[in-house]
Parts: C-alpha cells; sequence; structure tokens
C-alpha cells in the first residue's frame, strides 16, 4: 500500500470517528439540556435520569481518534515502507534475467550492455544519480580511501562529499571507519563480495 492510500484510509477512519463522536455528543447534550428545563419546569432537579454527561461522549471520541491516529502513525513507515522494497526490487530486477529466459538471449546482448548478474556493482552505479555515483565509483575502486582523497576526486565540497556518504552510509552501500579527524570509507559487505565475483 502506497503512502499517500495508507494517509488517506487512516485520516478517513479518523474523520468518521470524530463524526461520529460528535454526533453522540450533540445528542447527550440535547438530552441534558431537555432533561434540565423539564426538572426546572417540575421544579425538581432531573441530573441523575437524564444519562451519560456529553463531555464523556466528546472525551471517547478524542481518545479514539488519537489512539487510532497515533497508532497508524506508528507503523505507518512499516506499512508503507515494505510496499517500497517490493516496487525497487520490482523495477531493479531486468525482466530478461529470469530463469526461463532462453541462454542465447544473454549470448545476444549488445556489447555495450550490462549483465546485472555478472556486474551487480555497475547496475547499482547505473540506479544512482549521478552526484551519489561520482561519490561512490572511487570507493569502489579503492576500498578505504579517505573522505578528503574522496573530496579531490569528486571535485565536490566538503560538506557535499560528507552528505552524500551519509546518504549512502544509511542505504547500507558503504560504511565509515574513524581514522584521526577523517574517516575512511569503505564499500558495504554485499558489494565487495559481488566485486569478488
Amino acid at each position: 500500500m502506497n503512502r499517500r492510500r495508507a494517509d488517506t484510509v487512516a485520516g478517513t477512519l479518523v474523520a468518521a470517528v470524530l463524526i461520529v463522536g460528535g454526533a453522540l455528543s450533540w445528542q447527550a447534550y440535547q438530552r441534558q439540556q431537555a432533561f434540565d428545563q423539564m426538572g426546572s419546569m417540575m421544579g425538581t432537579s432531573m441530573g441523575a435520569v437524564h444519562g451519560t454527561n456529553p463531555l464523556w461522549y466528546v472525551f471517547g471520541t478524542l481518545l479514539v481518534s488519537a489512539v487510532l491516529g497515533g497508532g497508524y502513525l506508528a507503523v505507518r513507515d512499516d506499512l508503507t515502507s515494505t510496499g517500497a522494497n517490493d516496487r525497487s526490487l520490482e523495477e531493479m530486477t531486468d525482466p530478461t534475467d529470469s530463469e526461463s529466459a532462453e541462454p542465447s538471449a544473454v549470448a545476444t546482448q549488445p556489447t555495450g550492455a550490462i549483465n546485472p548478474e555478472s556486474q551487480p556493482q555497475a547496475r547499482v552505479l547505473d540506479l544512482l544519480p549521478d552526484d551519489e555515483r561520482r561519490i561512490l565509483e572511487p570507493i569502489l575502486s579503492s576500498p578505504g580511501i579517505t573522505q578528503i582523497e574522496l573530496r579531490d576526486r569528486s571535485d565536490f565540497s566538503k560538506s557535499k562529499v560528507s552528505q552524500t556518504v551519509s546518504a549512502l552510509e544509511k542505504r547500507g552501500l558503504l560504511y565509515r571507519e574513524r581514522q584521526g579527524r577523517t574517516y575512511r570509507i569503505y564499500p558495504s559487505e554485499d558489494l565487495q563480495q559481488n566485486q569478488a565475483h
């Protein structure tokens, strides 16, 4: 389920709870007013007979809405990220690479085409934006490169290199090790294993 659809469903559910709770609160308020008016005409108090206080309906409505909304927000990333992961896996999978494909299909590939199974790093690099590719290529060719050397090779500013390395690290494509006042940067274990093949 994509995030927009999940947000719409959750928002509609919370809105429905608020509308129903508001209607029940209004009915309880009108009933209380009618009993109070009848009691004032009769000269007695009808407070014990008129039913649930409308404030309890208001409180209950707000509580249920908060629980639904908060519960959704707590699991929102899990619900929507699994769908995004499935989509990104589908996008990364090339239909010509299925096991049912004929072996001759691989042989007839143009010489400039990349076979994702034999060159997974090239496939990863193809999927990255240009600035991230310019950072990751030197790391793949020289594992353990320092962040300062990386800045020199990429011709990016110090902050641009730092931001891009952080973004790639969050996605699990590389990791950093502190060395003095800089970092040594290595490709992730998956990329290193694929390079060895």
